[in-house]
């Protein structure tokens, strides 16, 4: 145990670590740690599309899952680490002082959801990212989508525009916006001052719109024609660094707080979907699907394999995003198993609302409710995994937007066909194949512009637990898919990135050739089902079609 690295993966509800041996590739120990106030459903308006986490929930579960790793690994692991590397969602940005405090973590901002951290799927920037396209595609200067395509609600201009408009005072005090992706590495090593602060490739390429064909970051006078602020806060934003730099040692406060060497190299960070593509052994003429909440699809290539390719309405592509010297192509979906839990949310919420009428102890309204989950709710995946999809019921899977083909965040989701026979599992099962026919025509829009793909490979939740879900996938897309063996590809990922900053490899792809766990299971397609699936999906493609011109109607309207 004299190489060891640690990976931590920060997703959308907890942070999960994982201790590395870095010459053998041996998982030694792992830990996870939910965001408590996240947990209680703080600070969140899902109502609005409003998604805010606050610091402490990143802090305390940074250091809780680490230790629990460590402590997986075996006693006095920590001195033998090397090396530290995070990858968190994005974009996921917040307002932080001229130190790098996040203003959260002040008495002036406390409590306040307007100074915490904008996560990935807070949607309440819709109309400005609508306004940042107009502004971005103007034939009078550059075409800063060129390489991106639309802006997204999602991303770092349209939340800082956003919380311009409706959080003066927030922005007021403000030194600059910083990635949580970028925060906790600086935090780390204590560079968090806005002029030392260390910008990734990732977030800097696929958010923010740097490219190198640019000069850096979109025009300040372009930022300029949205909001003076953008251009500001751009003036002060440094050259990004690619996946598996050093960018410093550990304080001696984090060292003890984690239980590590004060030797330990802290690496520069990925979004955790970039990581679970490292963690996959992405490589170039590889599809690496990370299939959870939501999905995200990932290829890599050099430059002059995507000239003439027109890919930007259905993807985006960041110069050194995933792997360093390749163009990172990254397309998705804003709901994938978000779904599933939206609908057993909708089932659950009678129980628990009966529930909270009874005289009875918490801890056994608790016990209750998730009684019911194992035996009811659970079993609805089962049942209609059981059957073929009902061919007259279809649904839309946009109910948190459409991140790609075409972004537009202000889509909804749709079902059509239903019946009084409609049952709790033909809904699931309608769910399941939109979600899956979502992914489909990504597939489908890559390979039918010259995209080549010569290889499926999934990870996450969904890919390793939902056999139903995955035999769906291959069948629709026609394909093999293989799937990673890797339950926690993402922060295996970030692991790979700290051994290369570590400098226990030259390079990520040498990390990834060492470190990567092989394929767990294959999922063949069925030709039998080939001819219902095409069917289906025609009628999906349909009910889309219908949606978008009923909601461009209705806006004409109002």
């Amino acid at each position: 145990m004299n190489q060891l690295v640690i990976g931590v993966d920060y997703g959308s509800d907890s942070a999960r670590a994982v201790v590395v041996d870095a010459v053998t590739g041996a998982r030694l120990g792992t830990g996870v740690c939910a965001y408590p106030r996240w947990a209680k459903g703080l600070y969140c308006d899902p109502a609005k599309h409003i998604f805010r986490q606050h610091p402490l929930d990143y802090t305390e579960a940074l250091e809780n899952s680490v230790r629990d790793a460590l402590r997986e690994a075996g006693e006095g692991s920590g001195q033998f680490v090397c090396g530290i590397a995070v990858d968190t969602t994005g974009s996921t940005p917040a307002p932080v002082d001229e130190e790098g405090t996040p203003l959260a973590l002040l008495p002036a901002f406390a409590g306040n959801p307007d100074a915490m951290f904008y996560l990935w799927k807070d949607h309440s920037a819709n109309e400005e990212a609508k306004e940042i396209n107009r502004v971005f595609a103007d034939e009078k200067h550059e075409n800063y989508l060129r390489y991106q395509g639309d802006y997204s609600a999602e991303w770092y201009w349209a939340k800082i525009l956003h919380a311009k408009r409706t959080a003066p005072a927030v922005c007021e005090a403000a030194a600059t916006w910083v990635e949580h992706s970028d925060w906790i590495p600086a935090l780390l090593c204590g560079n968090t001052a806005p002029d030392r602060i260390v910008r990734n490739a990732t977030g800097a390429g696929h958010k923010a719109y740097w490219h190198s064909a640019f000069g850096g970051l979109p025009a300040g006078s372009v930022l300029e024609e949205l909001d003076p602020y953008l251009a500001k806060i751009a003036a002060g934003f440094r050259a990004p660094e690619t996946g598996g730099k050093p960018i410093g040692r550990i304080t001696p406060e984090w060292a003890e707080r984690l239980g590590v060497s004060e030797k330990a190299v802290i690496g520069t960070a990925v979004f955790d979907a970039h990581a679970a593509g490292l963690g996959a052994g992405i490589r170039p003429g590889y599809l690496v699907k990370v299939i959870g909440t939501s999905t995200v699809d990932m290829l890599i290539a050099k430059p002059e394999a995507l000239e003439g390719i027109p890919i930007t309405d259905v993807c985006g592509c960041a110069e050194h995003s995933i792997v360093p010297g390749y163009i990172g192509v990254e397309s998705g979906q804003s709901a994938f198993g978000d779904l599933f839990s939206w609908f057993r949310g909708v089932l659950m919420w009678p129980v628990r609302d009966f529930l909270g009428t009874l005289d009875l102890p918490e801890a056994e309204k608790s016990r209750l409710e998730q009684a019911y989950f194992e035996k009811v709710i659970a079993n609805i995946s089962d049942e209609a995994a059981g059957q073929d999809p009902d061919e007259n019921l279809i649904a839309l899977d946009w109910l948190n937007g459409r991140r790609y083909p075409k972004t537009d965040n202000g889509l909804r989701g749709m079902m059509a066909g239903m019946t009084l026979g409609t049952t709790a599992p033909g809904i699931y099962g309608a769910l399941a194949l939109a979600a899956v026919f979502g992914s489909k025509r990504i597939f489908e829009t890559f390979t039918g512009r010259g995209m080549k793909i010569e290889g499926i490979i999934a990870v996450g939740g969904i890919a390793r637990k939902s056999p139903y879900i995955m035999q769906m996938l291959a069948d629709c897309l026609g394909r093999p898919i293989e799937v990673s063996g890797d339950s926690q590809a993402s922060a295996s990922g970030a692991a790979i990135c700290a051994a290369a900053a570590a400098g226990i490899y030259g390079s990520i792809p040498e990390a990834c050739e060492h470190l990567c766990m092989a394929t767990e299971a294959v999922y063949e397609p069925r030709q039998e089902k080939r001819d219902m699936y095409e069917r289906l999906y025609r009628k999906y493609l349909k009910l889309g079609a219908h949606e978008e011109a009923f909601l461009k109607e209705a806006a004409g309207t109002k």
